[in-house]
């Protein structure tokens, strides 16, 4: 990159950023000019660990000091260093199911199956026998492990989780580690995870195919190990639909019968008549980041010692295999938008009334690689004060002007009135998840601090209004590919309205006289409770 490409680009991003007085949020010229230095070529799609995202990291701290958003770090920094190990396929593995006649069929990659990754280990092996255990999901009456006996053995588990289950809540059962977890305390070995047509659509099992060489990510704990939860039970592989269907040849059901009576709610459960002998190899190294964390002190002398975060995570996926000769995949939406929102967010604090709690803005680094930097922030906070919420902004789909929004786990807390409060004051209604099958609530970082007992909202442009195509839309054709970026007709009045519905809910939060609670008896407020 030539030094003026470079200087060509810091202009850019210079201006329209320089504080201009007090005002609301948002500027949709200030986020053009964030947006526009975020995702440009130069930082190479800002991958956690790579000098582009060390760039971006810079570009924000400068952004933060300039408008008087204190260092948040705990030494006295805008850099909280979070040690890191990365873990991705070595090669294709080796897969090779092995029928009761004593007759092998290897699965063939990029066909039949992707690897999966252990993150602590670079060969696993495992030879076992294969049960199937439907969704794999143990939720109070509901047991798909109930007269299975998978000890030693590897699970076999359809993606996703019930329709019937509230989504959220759809979301946590459906979620890889929650489905680990739950195997790994019944014995098993190993985690297969098989997708449907439905998925296929969704999903495509080509773009799997196209990354599969992409690095895996997880925190290191001081004494060296990464954190990595069911690491008893490594995931072995993701079958397509055509690897899925070979693994039930004779079994009691065929694979088209469970996939329907999936979509009733309730797949058959049973052992399946192979034995699977699996080599997955994996790379590992180890590397640091940096989350960037800015501190605006709350004024009240009781409440300044609670504080509120607003997050964004930082981080995008990188350079990839090239589609149309394009690898950098520049994240605009996924999540420079998301960044730059919150930088509004920021500078309308920094200029305005100061807020009576304390507030800690966190633009993490590895959400795209499993929420790590936000996991790190969470559970290693860079102050003593209790975190009493989490704001997170993250991928707010800006081609339209939204006029709803999704509120994933607002109704299960006290932040429930306050977003609709701040939506009413928008004039933005709020609307029921219309993607449940995506499971966005366990996807983003603030599961990280609600897995710590802390409540959260995380918002998401809703389908009003040409939302619908422009959400679905993005999802097929830009999300996760070099085309998200910043050809696409970003409408950056839309971010200005999203960062000034996200700064009404911050700001009454930091101002409210009593902290957010969750409500009782509410399932995530119970499974984590207060930490």
């Amino acid at each position: 990159m030539s030094l003026s490409r470079i200087l060509v680009a810091l202009a850019l991003a210079a201006s329209g950023v320089a504080p201009a007085g007090a005002e609301t949020a948002g500027s949709a010229d200030k986020i053009r000019a964030h947006v526009t230095f975020l995702a440009d070529d130069l930082l190479q799609g800002r991958e956690a660990g790579s000098p582009g995202h060390e760039i971006a990291a810079a570009y924000v701290a400068s952004q933060l000091r300039q408008l008087g958003v204190k260092p948040g770090a705990a030494d006295g920094s805008y850099f909280q260093h979070v040690p890191m190990s990365g873990f991705r396929p070595a090669d294709e593995g080796r897969l090779v199911i092995t029928a009761k006649d004593g007759k092998a069929a290897p699965l063939v990659f990029g066909e039949d199956y992707l690897p999966g990754r252990n993150p602590v280990a670079a060969r696993t092996e495992v030879t076992a026998p294969l049960v199937f255990a439907g969704y794999g999901v143990a939720a109070g009456k509901r047991d798909d492990y109930a007269g299975l006996d998978v000890k030693g053995k590897v699970v076999v588990v359809l993606a996703g989780a019930p329709q019937s289950f509230q989504t959220e809540e759809r979301a946590y059962y459906a979620s890889g580690r929650t489905k680990r977890l739950t195997a790994e305390a019944r014995g098993a070995v190993g985690l297969i995870t098989i997708t449907t047509p439905a998925d296929e659509k969704r999903r495509p099992f080509a773009n799997g195919v196209r990354q599969w060489k992409t690095w895996g990510m997880g925190w290191r704990t001081p004494g060296g190990q990464t954190f990595a939860p069911a690491s008893a039970t490594p995931d072995l592989a993701t079958l397509s639909v055509q690897g899925s269907t070979k693994l039930f040849a004779g079994a009691p059901k065929s694979y088209d019968e469970v996939v329907k009576a999936a979509e009733a709610g309730t797949p058959p459960r049973f052992p399946l008549p192979f034995k699977l002998a699996a080599t997955i190899n994996t790379e590992l190294k180890t590397l640091d980041s940096l989350n960037v964390v800015g501190r605006i002190d709350g004024t009240d002398p009781a409440l300044k010692n609670e504080a509120v975060v607003l997050s964004a995570h930082l981080d995008h996926i990188g350079v990839t295999p090239p589609i149309n000769g394009d690898a950098i995949n520049n994240g605009a939406m996924d999540n420079a938008t998301g960044v730059a929102t919150t930088l509004e967010v920021a500078r309308a604090f920094a200029e305005g009334k100061a807020p009576r709690r304390t507030l800690l803005f966190l633009l993490n680094t590895a959400e795209e690689k499993g929420l790590v930097g936000a996991d790190y922030f969470a559970r290693n906070p860079p102050t003593k004060l209790p975190i009493v919420a989490d704001v997170n902004l993250d991928m707010p789909i800006l081609t339209y002007d939204f006029v709803d929004v999704v509120a994933f786990g607002a109704e299960r807390s006290s932040l429930g009135p306050t977003v609709a409060r701040a939506a009413a004051r928008l004039g933005v209604k709020l609307s029921p998840d219309p993607l449940p099958e995506e499971g966005l609530f366990t996807r983003s970082d603030h599961f990280r601090f609600v897995e710590q007992g802390v409540p959260s909202v995380f918002l998401m442009t809703g389908f009003e209004n040409g939302g619908q195509v422009a959400f679905t839309g993005f999802l097929r054709d830009r999300y996760h590919k070099p085309s998200d970026d910043l050809s696409q007709p970003i409408d950056y009045a839309a971010g200005a309205k999203f960062a000034a519905i996200n700064y009404e809910i911050a700001r009454e939060i930091a101002d409210a006289d009593a902290r957010p609670a969750w409500n009782k008896g509410d399932f995530f407020g119970t499974l984590f409770g207060k930490k």
